[in-house]
């Protein structure tokens, strides 16, 4: 199939409520307007407000009937999102759909976040343990579809429990890829616990390949002042349609996660081509780091701990 005939349907998605985090960047930006397209009324929690408000704009020029809001959200600090939950459980109206989406890849050296956890594992997991707790009761009310994307980087490697903030040892790609890791276990576990206690919640898993967005390139915030060889490289090879995807097909496997009509929460949502690399969104096997139930409990418990988010235990 040629790349640009790589699409799925969505489902008429009038009177759900979605929130997609990372949704003024990228892949998020395509998750988001394609919601908003399909009639869902999408809430983009942002760090950069002037950014999110940017985006939200741009969709509703694409999409005239589009209704996206713009909330504040800094996942790297528990008291953000904690804010962030306080408004939304004020509002009262169910959440039908929680996408999972942003992060922060590889710091070149080891920064914490507000509340002194390695940045990557803070924002990227930890963060959002913190969101699904402050959502719980809305995301229970709309019998809600979480979607945690995760990342090939899953594939390999394991937790260190003996350094979880890489306190002693910073290697970038080996805490980013530890932060997907746990990431996808708790939402195995949300999903375990859900089906066990009767929440209503299901949660699936996805990824979106290699795609050129702005995760490996110039973040002078996180101290990245230049593209890294490795987003030259993905952006050379998307551009010419060899393995790798775009922003729009990566968005596709969480898409497909969030709308399909019969989740396969056992599976990993992704691109099926080589190396589930780009290609068309299918499920497929899950990562072996992701399979291990006991580990995942210990995730969920352990998360909990340390962000205090409001989780069973």
């Amino acid at each position: 199939m040629a790349r640009e005939n790589i699409d799925i349907d969505i489902p008429d998605l009038t009177d759900r409520r979605a929130v997609v985090t990372g949704g003024s960047d990228g892949m998020g930006v395509v998750i988001a307007e394609r919601l908003a397209a399909a009639g869902a009324e999408v809430l983009l929690p942002v760090r950069t407000r002037a950014k999110g408000e940017r985006v939200a704009a741009a969709i509703r020029d694409r999409v005239p009937k589009a209704r996206v809001s713009v909330h504040d959200l800094d996942l790297s600090s528990v008291a953000s999102v904690g804010a962030l939950g306080e408004t939304l459980r004020a509002e009262g109206s169910p959440v039908h759909l929680l996408v999972n989406n942003a992060g922060v890849m590889t710091p070149p050296a080891r920064q914490t976040t507000a509340d002194g956890f390695e940045l990557q594992l803070g924002t990227n997991h930890l963060g959002h343990v913190a969101l699904v707790g402050e959502l719980l009761p809305l995301l229970r009310a709309g019998t809600a579809r979480v979607v945690t994307q995760v990342s090939v980087a899953a594939e390999r490697g394991r937790i260190d429990w003996d350094d979880l903030n890489s306190e002693h040892r910073y290697r970038p790609q080996r805490a980013y890829a530890q932060s997907k890791i746990a990431l996808g276990l708790f939402g195995r576990e949300l999903d375990r616990r859900s089906r066990a206690e009767g929440w209503g919640i299901t949660s699936v898993l996805s990824h979106p390949g290699v795609a050129p967005t702005n995760l490996l390139a110039a973040r002078p915030e996180i101290g990245r002042s230049s593209d890294t060889t490795s987003v030259r490289v993905i952006r050379w090879l998307s551009a010419r349609g060899v393995l790798l995807g775009t922003p729009r097909t990566a968005a596709l496997p969480a898409l497909l996660a969030a709308t399909t009509a019969q989740p396969r929460t056992d599976l990993l949502y992704g691109p099926s081509g080589l190396g589930h690399l780009g290609g068309a969104p299918a499920p497929h096997t899950l990562y072996r780091p992701l399979r291990d139930t006991a580990e995942a409990a210990r995730v969920w418990e352990t998360s909990a701990r340390m962000t205090g988010a409001a989780l069973p235990v």
